[in-house]
C-alpha cells in the first residue's frame, strides 16, 4: 500500500509569498559576486525562493520533500538548465565532497535537523536559512545568551542574525515571525583541529553543572586557582551564568585553563 501523503501542517509548510523578502534572501544567501559552485535548497515548496536563488547561483539543486509540489516545480524550471528539483527529504540527502553552500525557507518543525546537516557537512561553506525568529535570535544571542550548540561550534562556525521577516509574508501565516540565519564555515579556524576534542569538553563540562554557574562547573575539574585566573583573563564576573558567556570569553577561557 502506498504510503499517503503528509499535510501541510506535518510537514510545517508556510510558503514565503513576499517578493521583495525573496529578492533579500536570495542576495544574502548569494552576495553580489560571489556564487558558490553549488547551492542546495533544503524544501522549495512552490519555487518562491528557487527563483531568486537560480538567478545569482551557478548551480542549484532544489529539494522538496511534498510530491504534490514537485509537477509545478519542475515544469517552473524546465527551462532553467542549472536548476535541479529533486524529489526527497532534504535530510537524506548526500553530503556534497566539494565546497557547496545551503538556503532555504526550512520548516521550523525540521529547523534543529537541518542545521545539524549542515553543521556535520565538512565541505559546506555557508548556509542562509528562513527559521522561526525565536530560534534564529537563540543561536546567534539575541537575548544576551548562548547557547551550547552556537559555543560548540563557534571556533569553525560563525552565527549571524541577518535579519526578520514579518509572520505575514507567509501563506498560510506562521503564529511567529521568522529570522534569516546565516551560519558561515570559518576559512580561518579560530582554533586548530587537534583542539577540537578539548574544546568540546570545556563546553561540555561548562554546561552541566549546578545551578548554571559557569564557575561551579570548572572548579569539578579544575584547582580553584587557576579557574578564578581564567575567569580575570576573560574579564568574567566569578558569580556569570554559564548562558551569558559569549563564545569569544569562552576562547579566552580555554586558552588559559587547556594550558
Amino acid at each position: 500500500m502506498a504510503r499517503p501523503v503528509p499535510r501541510a501542517r506535518t510537514l510545517s509548510q508556510n510558503f514565503l509569498a513576499d517578493r521583495a523578502t525573496a529578492g533579500r534572501f536570495a542576495r544574502i544567501a548569494v552576495p553580489d559576486g560571489t556564487p558558490p559552485p553549488l547551492l542546495l535548497e533544503a524544501g522549495a515548496g512552490r519555487g518562491a525562493l528557487t527563483e531568486p536563488l537560480a538567478r545569482r547561483a551557478r548551480h542549484l539543486t532544489a529539494y522538496e520533500i511534498d510530491p504534490r509540489l514537485l509537477p509545478a516545480l519542475r515544469a517552473r524550471f524546465a527551462r532553467t538548465p542549472h536548476v535541479r528539483v529533486v524529489g526527497g527529504d532534504f535530510l537524506a540527502a548526500p553530503r556534497p565532497r566539494t565546497p557547496f553552500s545551503v538556503a532555504g525557507n526550512v520548516p521550523f518543525s525540521r529547523t534543529a535537523d537541518i542545521v545539524a546537516w549542515c553543521l556535520a557537512a565538512p565541505a559546506l561553506t555557508d548556509a542562509t536559512l528562513l527559521t522561526q525568529w525565536e530560534y534564529a535570535r537563540k543561536r546567534t544571542g539575541g537575548h544576551g545568551r548562548w547557547t551550547r550548540l552556537t559555543v560548540t561550534t563557534w571556533p569553525w562556525h560563525a552565527w549571524r542574525l541577518a535579519g526578520r521577516v514579518s509572520r505575514y509574508g507567509f501563506r498560510p501565516v506562521p503564529r511567529v515571525d521568522a529570522g534569516i540565519l546565516r551560519i558561515e564555515h570559518r576559512r580561518t579556524p579560530l582554533l586548530d583541529a587537534r583542539a577540537r576534542p578539548g574544546w568540546h569538553h570545556l563546553v561540555d563540562l561548562g554546561f552541566t553543572g549546578v545551578g548554571g554557574s559557569l564557575r561551579a562547573s570548572l572548579r569539578r575539574e579544575h584547582p580553584r586557582r587557576r579557574v578564578d585566573a581564567a575567569f580575570r583573563a576573560a574579564r568574567l564576573d566569578p558569580a556569570v551564568l554559564v548562558g551569558e558567556v559569549p563564545p569569544e570569553r569562552w576562547l579566552r577561557l580555554y586558552e588559559e585553563l587547556a594550558r
